[in-house]
């Protein structure tokens, strides 16, 4: 059997590299010589939300973790490790989760379906409908706004598990600047959406989440 090197994608990443190289010619030595974005983005994995270019920025001007439905679980160390990484070695001064509108994640977790390995994952996801039913029960005519809001309730929610680590706390406490965000993005128009839920210290969060110095 003959082995797949995917030749079309390293043709275009040529096509790639010249054009920038022709618009830019110092691009790349500079990209490689440092790393130093002011922003950590927390996206969904969706091939849809490509963080750099919805915000029009270059490579290098934001540190990225993407998983299935934008998720931030006090277990998952690969998340941790990113933000930690970013907060204690790179500085950034904003971090950004950010969902988006007819996100696959939401709505498989909406479906009640099995779809295997995934479904642990998503039962975060089921609880927090479970804890918004009777708001989101009432959307059940619409099935399109109820998943729009299932979205933004899990992005809310997901800013406020950010503002309850250590990570984040710590920081604070050093008095590092950090501002948490929490944005939503439509795939229909290209547009980001501020929910309105930025965390900037911890006088912001519930005081049973605040760990003591």
């Amino acid at each position: 059997m003959k082995n797949k090197t995917l030749p079309e994608l390293f043709e275009s990443n040529k096509k790639w590299a010249k054009k920038i190289t022709k618009s830019d010619p110092t691009f790349f030595d500079r990209l490689s010589k440092q790393q130093n974005p002011k922003y950590l983005w927390i996206g969904c994995s969706d091939s849809r939300v490509p963080a750099n270019e919805i915000c029009g920025l270059d490579p290098g001007e934001m540190f990225v973790h993407r998983n299935v439905a934008n998720l931030v679980v006090h277990s998952d160390f690969n998340c941790l490790s990113v933000v930690q990484f970013a907060v204690e070695v790179l500085k950034v001064t904003d971090i950004i989760v950010c969902g988006h509108y007819g996100c696959g994640g939401v709505r498989a977790a909406l479906s009640r379906e099995s779809l295997g390995l995934i479904d642990n994952w998503l039962r975060y996801i089921k609880i927090l409908y479970a804890r918004n039913s009777e708001e989101l029960d009432k959307l059940e005519y619409n099935p399109e706004k109820q998943l729009d809001r299932l979205t933004e309730i899990n992005i809310i929610k997901q800013v406020a598990n950010l503002s309850y680590t250590t990570i984040v706390q710590d920081a604070w406490k050093r008095g590092q600047e950090l501002n948490l965000h929490g944005w939503v993005y439509s795939l229909k128009d290209g547009l980001l959406k501020d929910l309105g839920v930025t965390v900037s210290s911890e006088d912001q969060i519930s005081k049973i989440f605040k760990i003591k110095s």
